[in-house]
């Protein structure tokens, strides 16, 4: 019965590999030359040829053989095992089973081990069985593999029951299942059962064992129980093994310990690219991206080569520098020392240019891709590399462009892919269409916590709360385990809507019956909720009862709860804290000039202005886009290029009257550089309106009109527009800096905060 169950996903394989192509009159000859050897003799070709991988050879002269016996198929097993033949292994066994040979306990460790490299985990089950009734369920090099296999195939409980039952255990049963924990993320197990071999059981762990533990503490986060095991490194004398040494200073950078790391590779007396790629990549992780930096110049001073895994350590670095110019260094590097094509490489180079803004070369990157080959086979993205791609197009903020990418994921059979619907999701709500990043929630036929979170911040980042609330409440019901991630979106649903005693509540469960410590965009949220009910002495109350520091993000908050609230003097206390935090600080000095001006305060705006010269900061120029029949039209300060700006100001003009503004003087509207000439600060002059118009008058009646703008929407445009969508009649979608606004029948979904 095994060796019909086998059979059945072997029985296509025959010896077609290049090892048994090749030299085909060699094993004709070595079978005749084989034929007239004496039968004491065979076994001992037959083992030398398998020992160094002679496998075609080593066929010729089993062939000879008219009596094999266990030993000379557990040979043949063993040595296709060994040249990662799997399939062929298994095939030879189910031929000596066909051959009526019974397995001994020789066989079995090598065929559980071909099982295990080729995911057959019902037929190593199968095998378990029959070792049992075979009375060898009890050896130590069986159980051994037995314990790799399930480590590796799963279940861990049943590694687990193999260990525990053994009556004799050596140290590689306990290295086998101290990395088995590890490996199916139970990294407590795995330091448990390293304690206990040497507590209970007086077992010294060599090496492989000190590298598995070592490796765990990596998963846990734990430097304290690292360090007692750098104690016992030092006692056995294991410092001078390059890779126990290279495994403990990976230890240290993934804990944060870089003075420990630092130290020990200081007194390395050997350094490779590995330490070197270790260092880096610790740097990365512990947010010191100039001594990531450093840690490569240093490294290409000592000789030493930087690889690919240098490239990938070092991206995340340059990504926190935001530094454009060394990242494209390190992609022409990559190109000239031929590490691309390299799907890990070219998407870790894709996410750092999408992070640092440039978003073409992102975009340029991804589409050469599919174009490339390896080796005669096509570079198809993988759906890791769609959902690292797709921020690039949600910070693109282009419909068009999102619906090509939707396209291209539905090309290459991504569609029922539960991270890319994810991140497709968000790009849509991010590109301003809620509708089609419902649709897509709705489609998927497999959610997650992260689809219902991101769902849920949808609908928030376009103030619709009441929906995002709702869609919690029908996460819990369907048995979805809130995360903090969650609660971060719903506070948030709750901030942008203004849902004061809601927010509250969710504050509340969060900490009380989730057990969630806030993060700092918590607690931004309920600064921001305490803005809105516009009670700012206790906000400032909360701020300094925070668990954790305040950031800028923290009083940046409060500076906008002062800005909407027109209390200059929260403002300035707020812009204070966030000065120095020595940041980029232009946003906080355009809000504190607005203010002085807005309450008359001409010399402390006068103030301000010299300030910006002085540091030489500059306002983010304003520009607004709009998207028409798959066509994008930019408008800028001052807009002048656009082939029909003067309808288009006309236009504005028009509706400006109709919402109460003086509009520019119509009379000049036979005058072109007349109404050019007008002040750009003029209200109907600002980008959005200038955007909405042109929407308006070139779009069907009825059809929603979708604008994005960079920086945020000023009062007197919001004011606007709501009217606007009143005596028009159609919905307008302004998507500014902070969140989008729903503008329809003379309301807005930010409920005129934001």
């Amino acid at each position: 019965m095994v060796a019909r169950a086998i059979s059945h996903l072997v029985c296509s394989c025959c010896i077609t590999h290049p090892t048994y192509q090749s030299n085909r009159s060699k094993q004709l000859n070595n079978k005749r030359t084989a034929v007239k050897l004496h039968s004491s003799n065979v076994s001992k070709l037959l083992i030398s040829h398998v020992d160094s991988g002679e496998l075609a050879e080593a066929l010729a002269v089993f062939q000879t053989i008219k009596n094999a016996t266990n030993f000379h198929w557990n040979a043949m097993i063993r040595g296709h095992t060994n040249c990662e033949l799997h399939e062929e292994a298994i095939r030879f066994y189910v031929q000596m089973q066909n051959a009526g040979k019974v397995e001994d306990k020789f066989t079995f460790p090598i065929v559980i081990k071909s099982c295990t490299r080729l995911s057959f985990r019902t037929q190593g089950c199968t095998i378990h069985a029959k070792l049992i009734k075979l009375g060898l369920g009890s050896d130590v090099f069986i159980c051994n593999s037995l314990i790799a296999m399930y480590s590796k195939l799963g279940p861990i409980e049943s590694a687990e029951r193999v260990f525990l039952d053994m009556p004799a255990r050596d140290i590689v049963s306990w290295n086998t299942m101290i990395d088995g924990y590890l490996s199916n993320g139970k990294g407590l197990k795995s330091l448990s059962s390293f304690r206990q071999m040497q507590k209970d059981f007086g077992l010294k762990p060599d090496q492989c064992g000190v590298m598995s533990a070592l490796r765990a503490c990596n998963k846990e986060l734990s430097p304290k129980k690292g360090r007692e095991i750098h104690c016992y490194v030092i006692k056995q004398g294991f410092e001078l093994d390059n890779q126990v040494i290279t495994t403990l200073l990976d230890m240290y950078c993934k804990c944060g310990e870089m003075r420990h790391a630092e130290r020990l590779f200081h007194n390395m007396q050997e350094r490779n690219v590995v330490t070197f790629n270790v260092m880096i990549n610790g740097y990365a992780l512990s947010n010191q991206p100039v001594m990531a930096v450093v840690s490569l110049m240093e490294m290409q001073e000592s000789g030493v080569e930087p690889d690919a895994i240098t490239l990938l350590n070092l991206i995340p670095s340059l990504t926190q520098l935001r530094c454009s110019s060394h990242g494209r260094s390190v992609h022409g590097f990559a190109i000239r020392k031929a590490c691309l094509p390299d799907l890990i490489l070219e998407t870790a180079l894709m996410v750092m240019y999408a992070k640092i803004g440039e978003l073409n070369s992102a975009i340029l990157l991804f589409d050469r891709m599919p174009e490339r080959t390896l080796e005669g086979t096509s570079l198809k993205p993988d759906a890791f590399t769609i959902t690292n791609i797709v921020p690039a197009y949600s910070e693109l903020a282009s419909l068009r462009h999102a619906g090509q990418i939707h396209g291209y994921v539905f090309k290459l059979k991504y569609g029922t892919n539960t991270l890319v619907h994810n991140s497709m999701m968000h790009m849509y709500s991010r590109c301003g269409d809620l509708n089609a990043s419902r649709k897509v929630f709705d489609k998927m036929l497999e959610r997650d916590v992260v689809s219902w979170n991101t769902i849920i911040l949808a609908y928030a980042l376009h103030g619709i709360g009441s929906t995002a609330l709702d869609l919690f409440k029908v996460m819990k019901e369907m048995g979805f385990e809130p995360n903090n991630d969650t609660f971060q979106s719903v506070l948030s649903a709750c901030s942008v809507s203004g849902f004061i005693e809601e927010g509250w509540m969710y504050f509340d469960i969060m900490q009380r019956e989730y057990n969630f410590s806030p993060q700092i965009e918590d607690y931004a949220c309920m600064v921001d909720l305490l803005g809105r009910a516009g009670d700012l002495e206790r906000a400032v109350e909360f701020i300094e009862r925070m668990q954790v520091a305040p950031t800028a993000k923290i009083w940046g908050s409060l500076l906008t709860a002062s800005r909407n609230n027109s209390n200059i003097e929260m403002a300035e206390f707020a812009a204070e804290r966030i000065l120095n935090f020595g940041h980029d600080n232009t946003g906080c000095y355009v809000i504190l000039c607005a203010m002085y001006s807005d309450a008359g305060r001409w010399e402390d705006a006068e103030r301000i202005r010299c300030l910006l010269k002085e540091y030489d900061l500059h306002r983010t120029r304003g520009r607004s886009l709009v998207e028409l029949n798959k066509n994008t039209c930019s408008f800028v300060d001052g807009e002048k290029s656009h082939h029909q700006i003067y309808t288009i100001l006309v236009a504005s003009d028009i509706l400006s009257m109709e919402a109460g503004e003086s509009a520019v003087n119509l009379l000049n509207k036979f005058n072109l550089q007349g109404v050019l000439k007008e002040k750009v600060k003029q209200p109907s002059r600002h980008t959005v309106r200038l955007a909405v118009s042109f929407g308006l008058i070139s779009s069907a009646i009825g059809t929603p009109v979708l604008v994005k703008k960079n920086i945020r929407i000023c009062n007197d445009c919001h004011k606007a527009v709501k009217k606007i969508s009143s005596f028009t009649g159609r919905e307008i979608i302004v998507g500014d800096s902070t969140i989008y606004h729903h503008f329809n029948n003379g309301k807005c979904s930010c409920g005129d905060y934001w």
